[in-house]
């Protein structure tokens, strides 16, 4: 093996541009252990072509037995970007993971790979992702079974909290007094006739955190978080997609307290005015029939909906006891921001940064903007890292000149917003978008 590998060297030497046989030779390499040779090999193939994924992989993998978790689990990330993970690459994404001991996603991995591998079993991670603080006698192998076979209806059970949610304190101060509350004092919500349930309906520009708002409210209250897209309802066959809702609130009445939360809910609440299709208009009826929980009841069950479009929402559900309380969620505001950047930047190789300046100089950039600055500096300071050969962190420079690259994505949901708020707000609905844009006091 040693003799082909020195042929395959002298080979490359002739042929520095061949990306094949450098990552032949990579490939070699890293099967005889070689580590540091084969991470210059898949480095240099990097700079040929910055997107190959099996240099990405190969180094990836390279990264992992070096115990480099951190410069591994950013290659994995771009795999997955580039929807270019496998079962393997998939299987070491999780270990490295569970090595910096972010579970949430290395669960949320897992529970793919059960899916595409139903059969497959690892021991150490079964026993990492045991979930805390579960009333069920459950062995965390069992459980993890049970969530493969019931892919379509993903539950977890978040760590995240409100503490960890920066900023939004009004919009925290309505969930809590709505939800957390009246789980928290049931016997005194009950003397005054108030249900713990209920719904909100988030509206607001996309990225600004409206699903990370939903997941800690379930952790803040230890319930059970069931995340539910249009993919999740809708059947070609008439009458299953009202089927499957109401299977789904079910599941969430099961497994009570439950944060049922629907992402894009226009899309399955749209007006029934606009409707056409009266199969559109079942399915929006059985939707408001199970906010109503008439046959069954929906006590315990708290459901959170989002929308980039509020003004496509049929009104009927807005009625008191479905959703009740419509909040605007804004892009973050300075010191939200901060505290955001500082999230993003926890477990990055970075150094000496200053997260107010970045904050002063990204006004109206939503949460999702923000992790965009980061992900376009980390991006290039992995690839100048590629090129050295040595990790090179994240700097202020490196954010400064992200941040001149990468424009706030608001101002086109804000445009549309103010002719609404300023000539369809007869209800006073859309009044926080206009003290946001200073047009109210």
């Amino acid at each position: 093996m040693n003799e082909i590998i020195e042929q395959l060297k002298e080979a490359v030497h002739i042929s520095p541009n061949n990306i094949p046989l450098r990552l032949h030779l990579a490939g070699l390499l890293l099967k005889e252990n070689q580590l540091a040779e084969a991470s210059e090999q898949f480095a240099q193939v990097l700079q040929l072509q910055h997107d190959n994924t099996k240099a990405l992989t190969g180094l990836a993998t390279v990264y992992y037995r070096q115990q480099k978790y951190s410069p591994a689990i950013i290659l994995f990330e771009q795999l997955q970007e580039q929807h270019a993970l496998d079962n393997d690459s998939r299987l070491l994404f999780i270990r490295c993971l569970l090595k910096e001991n972010s579970l949430t996603p290395a669960r949320e991995l897992y529970e793919q790979l059960l899916h595409d591998q139903p059969d497959f079993k690892d021991a150490e991670i079964d026993q990492a992702l045991r979930l805390p603080g579960m009333e069920m006698g459950m062995e965390s192998e069992a459980l993890l079974q049970e969530l493969a076979n019931e892919h379509r209806y993903f539950m977890e059970k978040p760590s995240l909290n409100f503490s960890q949610v920066g900023g939004m304190k009004q919009l925290k101060n309505e969930i809590s007094l709505k939800i957390i509350h009246p789980l928290r004092n049931p016997e005194m919500y009950k003397a005054f006739g108030k249900k713990t349930g209920g719904g909100i309906l988030m509206y607001g520009p996309p990225g600004c955190g409206k699903t990370f708002i939903a997941k800690a409210t379930a952790g803040e209250i230890s319930a059970k978080f069931i995340s539910l897209g249009l993919h999740d309802i809708l059947d070609m066959w008439i009458g299953n997609s009202e089927k499957n809702l109401h299977e789904i609130f079910q599941v969430a009445r099961r497994n009570k307290p439950c944060v049922l939360f629907i992402d894009e809910v226009d899309a399955l609440g749209a007006s029934r005015t606009d409707m056409r299709q009266s199969a559109m208009r079942q399915i929006i009826n059985q939707f408001l029939a199970e906010l109503d929980g008439v046959k069954d009841s929906n006590d315990g069950v708290l459901v959170l909906a989002a929308t980039n479009a509020p003004w496509s929402v049929d009104s009927a559900f807005r009625r008191p006891g479905r959703f009740d309380r419509v909040l605007f969620v804004a892009p973050p505001d300075e010191e939200s921001r901060r505290e955001i950047l500082a999230s993003i930047l926890k477990e990055k190789p970075a150094e000496s940064i200053d997260t107010a300046q970045i904050a002063k100089l990204t006004a109206n950039y939503s949460g999702a903007d923000l992790q965009a600055v980061v992900d376009i500096a980390i991006e290039q300071k992995l690839e100048e890292s590629l090129a050295k050969g040595v990790l090179q962190p994240v700097t202020q420079k490196d954010l400064l000149k992200a941040v001149k690259q990468h424009k706030p994505t608001t101002g086109e949901w804000f445009t549309t917003a103010r002719n609404y708020a300023l000539y369809a707000n007869e209800t006073g609905l859309y009044d926080d978008i206009l003290r946001y844009l200073n047009l109210k006091k």
